[in-house]
């Protein structure tokens, strides 16, 4: 049998980014404090830069001469 309210509410709260968005999700917190949404991440606004870390595949092709 279960114990009557023993467990905690699970409500929709506002999640705060550090960028000013904010959006609604289920939690048993109060509220949500994030640094980093969907919206100012790299990867979802296309910023994110793809580099070649110090021309490693270069110097790999360069030391047994691969073309």
């Amino acid at each position: 049998m279960m114990q009557k309210d023993i467990q905690p509410k699970y409500e929709a709260v506002e999640v705060r980014c550090a960028c000013g968005n904010t959006f609604k999700a289920g939690s048993v917190k109060d509220e949500i404090k994030i640094e980093i949404c969907s919206e100012c991440h790299p990867f979802y606004t296309g910023k994110q830069k793809n580099i070649e870390a110090g021309g490693r595949i270069d110097k790999f092709k360069k030391r047994f001469k691969m073309d």
